[in-house]
């Protein structure tokens, strides 16, 4: 199971990369919020899969409420004049860096067993 958001991640990416989009710079606080919102989810769920505590519905609700949340401060922010997406941005940066140093340790003990 761990492998499907790690697929799609990837997949994600090579579509990025290869299928450019032009994004106008008023989107473009939206979209790295959403890249970010993304990100913390998919490396939750390998980190909940690999504690065997993964939960389909908890993921895609997570999902679906950081994006909306996070979408819904920065266009308060604009409306404001305030860049209050820089505080989505740093809450979601330090749980990426959370997860991803969990996973690692995860993954090292695992490889320590062996």
């Amino acid at each position: 199971m761990v492998i499907i958001p790690i697929i799609g991640l990837i997949v994600g990416i090579l579509l990025g990369i290869f299928l450019p989009v032009n994004i106008s710079a008023t989107y473009a606080s939206y979209l790295s919020i959403a890249i970010l919102a993304s990100l913390d989810s998919v490396l939750g769920g390998v980190r909940a899969n690999m504690e065997k505590n993964f939960d389909l519905d908890i993921f895609i609700t997570g999902f679906i409420s950081n994006s909306l949340v996070a979408a819904g401060l920065a266009y308060i922010g604009d409306l404001l004049g305030v860049p209050i997406y820089l505080a989505a941005i740093i809450v979601f940066g330090s749980r990426i860096f959370n997860n991803i140093a969990i996973i690692r340790r995860y993954l090292v003990f695992s490889l320590r067993k062996k």
